[in-house]
This record gives C-alpha cells, structure tokens and sequence, in this order.
C-alpha cells in the first residue's frame, strides 16, 4: 500500500523551528484553512533545492544526494550503512542512473510516480480543514501548537480520509508566515480496508514531521519517522520503520533536465573529492582556509 502514500504523503508538508511569537487572533479551524492555502499556493511557486537525504529503516542506512529538476527529482546514493559503496554497488548505481537518463519510460514512470504523490498531497492538505477539529494548545518558539482530532460531524469516503478519521496529535503552524512547521500524529484505533480482508492499519502506531524553512517562501522536510503496523491480506503483518532526515538545501536553477541535475550533483562531487585531496595534502594548521566537508564525505 505504498505505506500511506509516502506515510500519508501529508508527512511531506511539514517541518522545523518557527519565526515569532504571536497571540493567536483566529479561530484554530480558521487558522488551519489560512495555513492550508498558503501552503498550496506558495508550492505551486516553489524553488528548486539540492540536499542530501539519509533514510534508516531495518534494512539499513542509506545516504543520498538529490536534485529537484523541472522532470522530477534526481538521486545518487553516496553510501550504505555508513560506508563507501563497493566497486560493484557502484555499477549497479551508474546503470540505474544511465537506465534513467537514456529511458523514456523509465523517465515518464518516474515523473508519473512524482505527480501522483504531488497530487496526493494537495488531496490531503484539502482534508485537513474539515477532517479535524482543533484547539488551541499554546505557543511555542514563535509557534502556535494545536492539538487535533477527529471530526465526527465529517464523513470519510475516501482511504486517506479513513486513515485521517483514526487520527490525533498535535500540529505547530509558523506563527508569522502561517505556514506547518511540525506534525505528531497517532493512530488511536485500527482502520480496516475491505472489512479487514484487504488490509488492516493498526492503532498505536505515529509519525512526526518535521520542516525547515530554507527561503521567504520555501519550507522543506528536515525529517520524518513513521512506525505503524500494517496487515496484507490477512495473512502477512509487517511494521513500517521509517526515519529519513534532509539537510544541506542549496538553491538550484529552476527547470533544469534530469541529465543536467545529475550532472549537477556530478561538479559537486568532483569538488569535494578535490577538497578531501587538498586537505589529506594540507594538514591543519597548514594555513589553508578551506570550506567544511560535506556530511556526505564525513560519514
């Protein structure tokens, strides 16, 4: 079930520490459709970013460095469970690359599977005025918080709608640009999909999101951990153990090709193997002034 959508994809909307403080002037539902708006309006104008991207799960650890181009974003892995990749994960990585960069229907599956999740964000940002309802909670760091739950008076038609109705937590909107900063959400009782025989999401399990704002009007994901219960078809559970932290945002030009981002994150890379030559060369306190190395080469 794609885990909820990238974990309901509303985890994709959230993140970090908020502006300033402010006594709240709206009714909390009022505020939530302004945040709302905002948000779907400021990203259908949004930048575009390079960072790197490390995601924890059971299986592993993997570091990635990405680029947002006008054809979807674009990602190299750097390295796995910490450590360099092997000369063969190596070319299993360039040719994954290659396939995508000389493949039209590897390209168009790709874009394909980023507007879908594009749309399945707005389809769950425009729940979230109608499927909770809220009060006020305090302010924090320049924050309002709000706590949430589920709104009996709205009826849920739709999976993410369900998913939504057997939810509460706590939200913090960025007090002055009225935009999310932070989501905690918990599952408070089991959501079953064709009366339990499709699947079954189990309660007890959360999320936290949290975002960063990186210009006047972009807000970005700093991290994301999801840990739920799920059911396949009655026979197998399984738990969904996801944590994924970003950061290094850099701004990039806008529109650019999947080839150019690539090659893009290839200028970088060259750069910081260059920069690693010079300090194995330079010692410090050899009185060179060089930039930090990325986390990427540290790691």
């Amino acid at each position: 079930m794609r885990v909820f959508w990238m974990a309901l994809a509303v985890l994709a909307i959230t993140q970090g520490k908020c502006g300033v403080s402010a006594e709240p002037s709206l009714p909390p539902g009022q505020l939530v459709r302004e945040v709302v708006y905002n948000e779907q309006n400021d990203h259908a104008r949004h930048g575009y970013w390079r960072y790197w991207v490390e995601r924890r799960s059971p299986a592993g650890t993997r570091f990635e460095e990405q680029v947002e181009t006008g054809e979807g974003p674009v990602a190299r892995l750097e390295l796995a469970n910490g450590q360099p990749l092997t000369p063969v994960a190596q070319q299993q990585e360039q040719a994954r690359l290659e396939k995508l960069l000389t493949s039209r229907d590897e390209q168009a599956r790709q874009l394909r599977q980023y507007d879908e999740d594009e749309e399945r964000i707005g389809r769950i940002l425009a729940l979230l005025p109608t499927a909770f309802l809220y009060q006020y909670d305090g302010e924090e760091n320049g924050c309002y918080r709000l706590r949430f739950w589920p709104n009996p008076a709205d009826n849920a038609h739709t999976i993410e709608a369900r998913i939504f109705h057997s939810m509460s937590g706590t939200l913090w909107v960025d007090a002055r640009s009225k935009r999310l900063a932070r989501l905690e959400g918990r599952i408070g009782e089991n959501v079953d999909f064709g009366f339990g025989i499709l699947g079954r999401l189990y309660k007890g399990g959360w999320f936290r999101l949290v975002r960063v704002q990186v210009s006047p009007t972009d807000w970005k994901t700093e991290s994301l951990e999801v840990h739920m219960n799920i059911r396949a078809l009655l026979v197998k559970t399984f738990a969904r153990e996801t944590s994924e932290t970003r950061g290094g945002f850099v701004s990039v030009p806008a529109g650019m090709s999947l080839r150019q981002g690539l090659a893009l994150l290839d200028r970088q890379q060259a750069e910081i193997e260059a920069q690693v030559m010079d300090r194995q060369q330079h010692p410090a306190g050899a009185g060179l002034s060089l930039a930090p190395v990325p986390l990427a080469v540290r790691r």
